[in-house]
């Protein structure tokens, strides 16, 4: 039997084989713990970090409303950086919940997707 980390690795692989970043249109990789959410912005073929931000410090609501908080964030600071579309990863988590609230906020915070 495959454990849920085996499985979710598989996706995440599947989906890199797929996309990538550039300067232009970066990666926007998201990864969801237990207790906090992060994202970045990444430039694959220079293979740097853009920009970034996640949860920790934010206090109040439930994880959602927090994830759309970092989802808010990650969005004010690419186009503070320049950066208006991106390509998002999901990273192998399902595309509900903490993950889909956040690319939601990002999406409203201006980011084309």
């Amino acid at each position: 039997m495959i454990s849920k980390i085996q499985r979710r690795n598989k996706i995440k692989a599947r989906i890199r084989g797929k996309i990538s970043g550039t300067a232009a249109r970066p990666r926007m990789s998201v990864f969801r713990s237990n207790k906090a959410i992060y994202v970045q912005l990444i430039d694959d073929l220079a293979g740097k970090t853009l920009v970034a931000a996640s949860s920790k410090g934010l206090e109040g609501g439930t994880k959602s409303e927090i994830a759309a908080k970092v989802g808010e964030a990650i969005a004010q600071k690419a186009i503070a950086a320049g950066i208006t579309e991106v390509v998002f990863d999901r990273n192998g988590f399902l595309f509900h919940g903490r993950v889909k609230s956040l690319a939601d906020a990002a999406r409203n915070g201006g980011l084309k997707f």
